[in-house]
């Protein structure tokens, strides 16, 4: 059988210009099969602690890592719209009621000697909290009247400029008796120190002008949180709640240079202060029937800021001439409460109904200040001139959105099951303050799933679903622009409505005997109405301008190719070589440039090697990943972008030392490679006028970084 895939996948691969993964994928392919003492019971592989003793886990996270073709992406709602019942993660069995603060955060907080197996379900169940993933992972943790234990972890990052930064997490958690509780501090170092050069041409490539950019980003995020249960008889109570905080500040030199020069003859300063904070708080509460009938009600309310300052200064023989003043405040919250009743129907069908209520509040404020001999300076914009025409003191943007859905589960046979859902929503978006509108819509949301499991190993999965974007409010309204120095500020629309789409996918999974690896086959297609994209807003031709809209009807399809395997064949039976090749299309029609093209990107390789040597506590491995070029344009109403990464190559090497204190040491973006970009700018109309510069410019990320951790459990 692995012979077979191997010389299928290998023949179709001759065809694509993607070596690299071409190779991963052929060597996952011939390498599959080890000894694992793994439970496969019908649709779900059992994992027992015991498994995972060998490796000397400190957390949840480092068990789950060791599982062969599992990618846990957390709960989601579906596109982001309310809680839904969506997701791919469960503890004890039971979604966790939160978005910041998901159950995919917890991996690392929950302590390795608290879990009592790892279970990875691969069939659609009545008894499932989360519908409509792949494959659900649910970590079972250990029954007893009292346990509890503490993680620590202590990071150093050190920067290729040198720059040292730390920081760290502890975390406390156990069970007494009903009650159990999670709690965890954390420290998490972001500091960057990127820089930018850029070339700017004529439409005849000559050189016009070099600038340099550089900007260090000293940044620390703070996060706390807590995760409490209680399990009565047939009642279980919990709740979350998390407060972040990661505001910081940010400085950033550019010097021009004229052609083939060495001394500039322009330089700028600017000085960033961005305040970003939220907290969150969600609960669960579910009851359970004497006939196995469950009642569930949800809840989630979140609170987040996202202001910035940000201020521009030429400089001159070191003295500094403020020209730009640009305020950014933003607050989101969300309301969200939802109910949901589950029962049987028959032995082989049940039945889900349920309700969810949210609401989304965004306010914005934006003032726009420049230095001009006209006009009067205002202390409110830096002591600038106001930008009246792009300055927004204050626009508020509410959607309230109330869907039923009903969700039908019924079992074919012992091989077959088939998921119906339907869900219809009705929603109201009201904005008020420099555009004052109301808008109403309604929308029918169905979907089928079907799994037909063709062996033990090998399993068919088909999904068609009707899916509504959800929108980013912060478009309806003027705002900021930073990536853009020659555009300060993005126009607002407040026509912008949802993309709805029609999703097919087709999907073959099959593992490896023995647990020896996962090999998977996906395709889809996406028919979508209203791709969200740049539309021209323009009322003068002589000043053009755009802003977030819908462009009309576009299609997606694509494939997805992934094999995770243990090298036992090779000598390896502790080693997963993890491969994937994602590749895809897209099509839609913009009425800026008067043509089709992409609105998404091409793909991506990857390459991922883990070995671990249990008899010296050490593991090591290597992640890759390359982008395919060719992909998306960002499409301005006068200019058209397109970006590249580079390949990316992370190494890391990991070592359990004294009182099982695990060292890991990382070595980040190890090619030291760059992210490109490429600006055309027109003198009107993007692709319908005389093209005026061409901007190439490469941003090195921050360069090289090397990470020390160290993790224990006592």
């Amino acid at each position: 059988m692995t012979l077979c895939y191997h010389i299928v996948l290998t023949s179709l691969l001759k065809k694509a210009p993607f070596r690299l993964a071409q190779a991963g994928l052929s060597l996952a392919l011939i390498c599959g099969s080890a000894s694992i003492a793994a439970q496969d019971d019908d649709s779900t592989v059992i994992y027992p602690a015991s498994f995972f003793e060998q490796y000397t886990p400190v957390s949840a996270n480092d068990m789950v890592s060791r599982i062969p073709g599992v990618d846990v992406r957390g709960n989601s709602g579906g596109g982001g719209r309310g809680l839904g019942s969506g997701g791919d993660l469960l503890i004890d069995g039971k979604r966790l009621a939160g978005k910041d603060n998901s159950a995919s955060s917890q991996l690392s907080r929950i302590a390795a000697d608290q879990v009592e197996r790892i279970e990875l379900i691969r069939g659609s169940s009545a008894d499932l909290d989360v519908r409509g993933a792949s494959q659900v992972v649910n970590v079972v943790l250990k029954e007893s009247g009292r346990r509890s234990s503490v993680s620590a972890e202590a990071e150093i990052k050190v920067h290729e400029d040198g720059t040292i930064d730390e920081g760290g997490s502890l975390s406390y958690g156990g069970q007494t008796g009903d009650f159990t509780y999670l709690f965890n501090l954390e420290a998490d170092p972001q500091y960057n120190h990127p820089r930018r050069t850029e070339y700017s041409y004529a439409p005849d490539l000559s050189l016009n002008e070099t600038y340099e950019e550089d900007m260090v980003r000293p940044k620390t995020q703070y996060q706390t949180s807590m995760n409490l249960g209680y399990d009565f008889e047939r009642d279980r109570f919990q709740f979350n709640a998390l407060i972040s905080d990661e505001g910081h500040g940010a400085q950033m030199d550019r010097d021009f240079y004229a052609p083939y020069s060495t001394t500039p003859y322009k330089s700028e300063f600017e000085d960033r202060e961005y305040d970003q904070s939220n907290w969150e708080i969600g609960g669960n509460y579910e009851h359970s029937f004497a006939n196995s009938s469950r009642f569930q009600f949800l809840f989630v309310s979140n609170d987040q800021v996202r202001d910035s300052i940000r201020e521009r200064f030429s400089v001159e023989n070191n003295v500094r001439d403020k020209n730009l003043y640009l305020e950014s405040n933003n607050r989101t919250r969300e309301r969200i409460m939802q109910t949901n009743y589950n029962w049987r129907l028959t032995d082989t069908q049940d039945m889900r109904l349920g309700l969810e209520r949210a609401q989304t509040i965004l306010d914005t404020e934006l003032y726009y200040g420049v230095e001009s001999s006209t006009g009067t300076p205002s202390s409110d914009f830096g002591d600038l001139v106001p930008v009246a025409s792009a300055t927004n003191p204050g626009s508020t943007v509410e959607e309230m959105r109330y869907e039923g859905f009903a969700v039908h589960n019924w079992t074919l046979n012992s091989r077959m099951s088939l998921e119906s859902t339907l869900l219809y929503e009705v929603s109201t978006i009201e904005q008020s303050g420099t555009s004052s509108r109301s808008r109403d819509f309604d929308f029918i949301r169905p979907k089928l799933d079907y799994r037909f499991d063709i062996n033990n190993s090998l399993q068919l999965r088909a999904t068609a679903e009707r899916q509504v974007s959800q929108l980013s409010f912060s478009s309806f309204t003027a705002s900021a622009n930073n990536s853009d120095n020659e555009k300060d500020t993005e126009a607002g629309n407040p026509d912008l409505t949802q993309e709805i789409e029609m999703r097919y996918e087709m999907g073959l999974e099959y593992r490896l005997p023995n647990d020896g690896g996962v090999l998977s086959a996906r395709a889809f297609y996406r028919d979508i109405d209203g791709v969200i994209g740049k539309v021209n807003v323009s009322t003068d031709p002589s000043k053009v301008v755009s802003a977030t809209g819908n462009l009309g009807n576009g299609k997606r399809y694509g494939i997805y190719l992934n094999a995770s395997t243990r090298l036992a064949s090779v000598g390896l039976p502790d080693a997963v070589l993890s491969s994937s090749l994602n590749m895809w299309d897209s099509r839609v029609y913009d009425p800026i440039l008067g043509s089709e093209r992409r609105f998404n990107g091409r793909g991506y390789a990857s390459l991922n090697f883990r070995h671990d040597i249990p008899k010296l506590g050490m593991n090591y491995g290597f992640d890759l990943r390359t982008e395919f070029d060719g992909g998306e344009k960002t499409v301005e109403v006068n200019s058209l972008q397109s970006n590249q990464n580079g390949t990316r190559l992370d190494a890391y090497v990991s070592k359990v030392a004294f009182n099982n204190v695990t060292v890991r040491l990382q070595v980040d973006n190890v090619l030291g490679s760059d992210g490109c970009r490429e600006r055309l700018r027109f003198s009107g109309l993007s692709g319908n006028s005389a093209l005026t510069e061409i901007e190439d410019s490469c941003f090195d990320g921050g360069g090289r970084k090397l990470q020390l951790k160290m993790k224990t459990t006592f």
